[in-house]
């Protein structure tokens, strides 16, 4: 997921980090268990603030040895989403009995969202961050979800005492974060590890793959010209200008390039504008939270049914598009970096369906299996680990995985996965369906 910051863009998100800087010694001592309800022993290790952290979650013998948290949005449309794959992680953390070869890991699930933003939101991302570096009991993190936190958290953890801290990321897919390209801004990715050293792995397709994916759909589905909108921050620009780009490069028109206001009241003015130019089709590079029910319902509204809608994955969970847009969102495509759960191998069926028997109604969010697998790769890189925070961020470098819930994938010295497929969901009776699977060529990524 590539959601990045609040309104503005990367310019304004860096002017807001930086008026943080006056609070950040407190955030840190509150991290550090000088106040905000962290700090306490349990179970062997220090609890993180229960501010923004569940309750540690530990069911093994003894005292746990280390923590593990999830740094994920817990409020807004994509709720159901992100506390489903909590829940992936507690379950594939009870299947290993609590252990990591000879250590012992105890969880807590923290939340970077606002209730006031209904999304992550910066001061949220700064404050886990410090808790997390500065509770030497945390050694790892699974996270984010949102491409904009991950900035800021990197660069927090990569500093970490005893560090770096190491991340694995289910979801995150914006270009910087592991390497520069098209729409990436300068100094793209090494200023967000200031010592030098990587410690942190994604294990989904960066947008590069996302927007040349969406650029061969937009081919196979016959669309000649297609309008480009943007939510005016950098997932939303960059997804975009990677399809674009894409786009380019396979001989379709590129009908216009413009962005949204998350925050106006209609957008049929704009609706009218992109009309005017004869689009076939409109992609939305951006979040569903930004306003997006109420783009695609003025959007429908003034093209008609027969224009096609396309977005990629910041328009996710499906069921937020449904609500928010109501049958306008129907025929819209929906492109998500990874594979569905029924083109999972072996072991990820298994993992779906005894899972899917724990939760209500048997259904699993294919977000939940990569969270599952982010969960057995830092398990894995601390059994592999001497322990310490440094050696588990040299084995998620390392990481090789064979048979797992994704198949088999390696992450390369950037911390990008070998595996890079997208799969394009079809809005169909306002329901989610699996409509295919593409994992472009190099060729084509590379001039994303």
């Amino acid at each position: 997921m590539g959601g990045m910051g609040d309104q503005g863009g990367r310019v304004s998100r860096r002017f807001w980090l930086g008026t943080l800087v006056g609070v950040t010694a407190a955030l840190a001592l509150l991290a550090a268990g000088c106040g905000g309800g962290g700090g306490k022993s349990s179970k062997g290790v220090t609890a993180l603030p229960s501010s923004s952290c569940s309750d540690i979650y530990y069911q093994g013998g003894g005292n746990a040895d280390y923590l593990i948290a999830s740094d994920l949005p817990l409020q807004g449309s994509g709720r159901t989403q992100t506390v489903q794959m909590t829940e992936a992680i507690k379950f594939v953390l009870k299947q290993h009995n609590f252990k990591a070869g000879k250590y012992k890991v105890g969880y807590q699930s923290c939340d970077d969202a606002t209730a006031q933003a209904g999304k992550w939101a910066s001061e949220k991302c700064s404050a886990n961050a410090n808790a997390y570096a500065q509770n030497k009991s945390v050694v790892g993190v699974i996270g984010t979800f949102n491409s904009g936190c991950a900035e800021i958290v990197i660069p927090v953890l990569n500093r970490a005492p005893g560090g770096p801290v190491g991340m694995v990321s289910p979801a995150n897919t914006y270009v910087g974060l592991t390497h520069g390209g098209p729409g990436t801004a300068a100094g793209e990715p090494d200023k967000y590890y200031p010592t030098g050293k990587r410690n942190y792995i994604r294990i989904v397709a960066a947008d590069d793959f996302q927007g040349a994916a969406d650029a061969l759909n937009a081919q196979q589905l016959g669309l000649k010209k297609v309008y480009i909108l943007n939510d005016k921050e950098a997932y939303g620009q960059g997804v975009a200008t990677d399809f674009k780009n894409s786009l380019t490069q396979l001989g379709i028109t590129v009908a216009g390039f413009a962005a949204w206001n998350g925050k106006a009241s209609t957008y049929t003015g704009l609706a009218t504008k992109i009309k005017a130019t004869g689009a076939d089709s409109v992609f939305l590079g951006g979040l569903i939270c930004e306003n997006g029910g109420k783009v695609v319902k003025d959007l429908r509204s003034v093209l008609g049914k027969s224009v096609t809608l396309l977005a990629p994955d910041g328009f996710t969970p499906i069921s937020a598009v449904v609500s928010g847009a109501g049958a306008s969102a129907e025929g819209m495509y929906v492109s998500v970096a990874g594979q569905p759960n029924e083109n999972l191998p072996a072991n990820g069926k298994t993992f779906v369906k005894d899972f899917g028997a724990t939760q209500k109604g048997g259904s699993v969010d294919p977000y939940s299996s990569y969270a599952a697998q982010a969960t057995e790769v830092l398990l894995t890189a601390i059994a592999n680990s001497d322990g310490t925070r440094t050696g588990i961020t040299d084995q998620l470098l390392k990481t090789k995985v064979t048979n797992g819930i994704l198949g088999n994938f390696t992450i390369n010295a950037n911390g990008d996965t070998s595996a890079n497929p997208v799969t394009m969901y079809l809005i169909k009776g306002g329901k989610q369906t699996t409509y295919k699977t593409i994992t472009p060529p190099q060729s084509l990524v590379g001039k994303a």
